[in-house]
């Protein structure tokens, strides 16, 4: 029992639950329909426990870059080019694109895309220009811009040219894998509305800025700081300017969004509902009791109520695992002023890593919805890019192995049993005397799972001489505060950090770690640095043979640029049998213009 403390909690919270759930009093009955499509209606939609969208501009920068913003956002601006894995493998999402499918001359330096006729709510036609104004932000503030990685999209973009109102090509600095080049990079562009948008101030004429990198640095940061201002998305004009099938009509203090369907939409995706809301709740507790009581269409189930299954499908909802392109991890802050020198050591990151139970966690914790997680690809889903070494794990739950790796490089027990360096010599470069093996992991609060899998990590970190604290904090906080950082900032204070009980990161089409791993990239939140790790990365940019993935994905399993945690499902869900047209994409979409009722 002392091993697994967190099982006394997840009965608590259980009880807790069925007691609240009991005295909930009527309920909404779901279900039922004559089976035949209707238009028009509402859907109410559960965001992830503690996590409320805060962020509208297709361009985000870090710390704002959690998937439900993109979602939404995906609804009202239509990318360029959008991926869709629900049919087993992930493929181009033709309707869900501004563009038709791009043609690469023979040496695959130039791209030449076409636009689809869409339109703006203004009744101006998406041209040529949107993506030109999109592109010279990005330029100007690539430095600000979450999906920054030096070298790539835009710095890989040599020049632009528009060939008229809707065909415009693109030089590239090199020949890539056409492939990844489309999922990776040309899907980052989102065209933007440059008649409405390019302006440098509120009040101020809208004009072409954006043409001079000056004034595209002010329309950029003009832009970053409307954007910042929750309290106006439902009213302010900018965001009221849109292509895709979806218009933004509400956004409350507490991140409540609501959705309606963009009657000015030209495109093929047309909106079905007439509504959709997405419904925030400060605990998965909480939105379970919500769900009981049927006041959501399409929830989640917490695997704590796996168990009440029969109840709600007696209810109307059918249950069912939404599973991602994703994997889980924790990062390590390496410009940490206290633990960045430790941290930087692999053999401190190899203990760590044989300490993580993970078939506990997926099986206990996570009831068998979550799966193990052993390096940078995902590995529950389609396995063609995963390495052997990934698939056998080399740093299994081993206790004793982690003991004698700090052990051998000079860490003793204090006083109280936390281990300190008594060797500077074996600890590392860089490690002073009696520095002491205490972290803090900064985490998600609202989640069961997340509770339990944090103190089950404190649990068998503690058996090995690690000091484990743990902050929880609502999602976005996470998010903000675990950014990349020098180590003279003071942004730097955290150490460790976990945003994952959705998934950490969802990959597009093909599953490179550009964005995540690279030197300097714009989610690498914990700067991880390594040269080879730059170049194996590099390789899977430009080639279109699968050799390369198989090598970085073995090199970052050995390597541990993370800890790599048990991956869970985006959700088990609970959905209204009568809404039909969802997807459960494995790459995060949503596509909520597809749902309708037949009721």
């Amino acid at each position: 029992m002392a091993r697994h403390p967190w099982r006394t909690a997840l009965g608590v919270t259980l009880a807790s639950v069925l007691a609240l759930s009991g005295c909930a009093g009527s309920q909404e009955q779901h279900g039922g329909g004559s089976g035949a499509p209707r238009t028009g209606g509402i859907a109410r939609f559960a965001l992830p426990p503690s996590a409320t969208p805060n962020w509208i501009m297709p361009i985000a920068i870090p710390g704002y870059g959690a998937n439900y913003n993109g979602v939404i956002r995906d609804t009202m601006f239509v990318p360029l080019y959008n991926y869709d894995g629900s049919s087993g493998s992930v493929t181009f999402d033709d309707p869900g694109s501004a563009a038709d499918a791009p043609r690469y001359s023979a040496d695959g330096k130039t791209v030449t895309i076409t636009l689809k006729p869409l339109t703006w709510s203004t009744g101006d036609p998406v041209t040529s220009r949107d993506v030109e104004f999109w592109l010279n932000l990005v330029r100007a503030g690539k430095d600000n811009w979450g999906k920054y990685s030096e070298g790539l999209m835009p710095d890989n973009i040599k020049a632009f040219h528009a060939i008229d109102d809707r065909t415009f090509t693109l030089t590239l600095d090199k020949a890539y894998n056409p492939d990844w080049f489309t999922a990776n990079q040309l899907r980052l562009i989102v065209p933007m509305p440059q008649r409405a948008w390019d302006r440098t101030s509120a009040d101020g004429p809208v004009g072409d800025h954006d043409r001079d990198p000056a004034g595209a640095k002010q329309v950029f940061d003009f832009l970053v700081g409307q954007a910042k201002k929750l309290g106006t998305y439902a009213t302010n004009p900018l965001w009221k300017v849109a292509d895709g099938p979806f218009t933004l009509t509400g956004f409350t203090a507490g991140g409540e969004v609501t959705l309606t369907k963009n009657p000015k939409y030209t495109g093929p995706d047309t909106a079905k509902l007439d509504t959709v809301k997405f419904l925030t709740f400060t605990s998965s507790s909480a939105e379970y009791n919500v769900l009981r009581a049927g006041g959501v269409d399409y929830g989640y189930v917490p695997t704590s109520n796996l168990g009440q299954q029969p109840k709600l499908e007696s209810q109307g909802y059918r249950v069912v695992p939404w599973n991602g392109w994703s994997i889980t991890y924790s990062p390590y802050n390496f410009n940490n002023p206290r633990l960045g020198k430790v941290f930087s050591q692999l053999y401190v990151r190899q203990a760590l890593q044989h300490a993580v139970d993970q078939d506990a966690i997926t099986s206990v914790i996570w009831r068998g919805s979550a799966r193990v997680g052993y390096g940078p690809v995902p590995q529950d889903n389609d396995t063609k890019y995963l390495s052997q070494r990934q698939k056998t794990n080399p740093y299994p739950f081993d206790l004793d192995a982690a003991r004698k790796l700090l052990a051998g490089h000079g860490w003793k027990p204090g006083s109280d049993g936390v281990l300190a360096c008594a060797a500077p010599e074996l600890c590392g470069e860089g490690i002073a005397a009696g520095t002491r093996l205490s972290l803090t992991m900064l985490t998600e609060s609202g989640s069961d799972e997340t509770d339990g899998t944090m103190q089950e990590l404190r649990s068998q970190f503690s058996r090995i001489g690690v000091e484990l604290k743990v902050n929880s904090q609502p999602l976005n906080t996470v998010l903000a505060n675990g950014t990349a950082c020098e180590p003279s900032d003071a942004s730097c204070s955290w150490q460790l950090s976990y945003f994952g009980t959705q998934g950490s990161w969802y990959f597009p089409a093909n599953p490179s770690g550009e964005q995540l791993f690279a030197t300097g990239a714009g989610t690498n939140f914990g700067s991880y640095s390594d040269k080879h790790a730059d170049e194996l990365m590099n390789a899977t940019t430009l080639s279109a043979s699968d050799q390369p993935m198989f090598d970085y994905s073995a090199y970052l399993t050995e390597q541990l640029p993370v800890l790599w945690l048990p991956n869970p499902p985006y959700q088990v869900s609970a959905i209204d049998t009568a809404l039909h047209g969802v997807s459960q994409d494995p790459i995060g979409g949503l596509t909520p213009q597809r749902w309708f009722w037949t009721r």
